[in-house]
């Protein structure tokens, strides 16, 4: 089945889905470079330690950091370096989250927001301040949807894996024989895998590498291999949800892999078999 992959501890469940997704995207990248952590060291500069605080969620990663693993991992880096962008909203969102009741509790000089400073002056330091703290993480949080909407919508081709193989030029373009995917509640979908050179099929996806969130054919396809391979997502209705995730957790931990519940360019390798 293919199984033999590099063991990660799992991630934290605190942690933000946009740093964990350039979290398992530079984790990839590592396990293909084939190098230990000593050698990212002396090849990026940045420290063994560094790079295990990176790499497990603990600290967010420097953008030149990012940028020196693409060159020694031999990839063109704008993807990573977008996903660093949306993961370094986030952990800004994070902090400035904890600040906004900080900022609340008290105003300069031990007056809370309203009441009236030395000398008789309202004190507006503290609101104004709170304000834009919050306006600043909403419009974090609609540019990194935005952005990891992009992603998903153009996946990253892990290596080797981005050209078309046969059974993929004979059905097509990813569910092109199906439409366009419309989600109807209660809709599900029928399973028939087959094999066709060595590799299962459920005959509404080809690809071996999206990353998949958004509803559409790939997740139809990606619940009938779980299912398949006896790991039940509930029924095939191309939603990404709860069920799905825990499945694909499942599949993941059998499998070795992090168990992150994202279904990526590894994890199409154990679907497909």
């Amino acid at each position: 089945m293919g199984w033999n992959m590099s063991r990660w501890r799992p991630l934290p469940d605190s942690l933000d889905d946009r740093v964990r997704q350039l979290v398992v995207q530079l984790r990839r990248l590592k396990d293909r470079s084939g190098l230990g952590l000593s050698s990212l060291e002396s090849k990026t500069g940045y420290s063994r330690s560094s790079w295990e605080r990176y790499l497990n969620g603990k600290a967010l990663p420097p953008r030149q950091a990012v940028e020196e693993l693409a060159r020694v991992g031999g990839v063109e880096p704008t993807r990573l370096l977008v996903l660093h962008e949306v993961a370094e909203a986030a952990w800004r969102e994070r902090d400035a989250a904890a600040d906004v009741p900080a900022l609340n509790e008290s105003a300069p000089g031990g007056s809370t927001p309203g009441e009236s400073a030395p000398g008789g002056e309202p004190s507006t330091t503290s609101a104004p301040r709170s304000r834009s703290v919050l306006i600043g993480i909403c419009a974090a949080v609609a540019l990194g949807a935005l952005l990891v909407g992009l992603l998903i919508a153009a996946p990253w081709k892990d290596g080797g894996g981005g050209g078309k193989g046969a059974a993929e030029t004979r059905h097509g373009a990813a569910g092109s024989s199906h439409g366009t995917f419309a989600y109807r509640p209660g809709k599900t979908y029928p399973c028939p895998v087959k094999r066709e050179n060595g590799r299962a099929y459920a005959g509404y996806s080809t690809t071996r590498t999206a990353i998949l969130s958004q509803p559409g054919w790939e997740v139809v396809e990606a619940q009938c291999l779980l299912r398949h391979l006896g790991f039940d997502p509930g029924g095939a209705d191309g939603v990404y949800g709860e069920n799905t995730t825990r499945a694909v957790k499942r599949l993941q931990k059998k499998a070795g892999l992090p168990t992150d519940g994202i279904v990526g360019p590894h994890t199409w390798q154990v679907l497909r078999g």
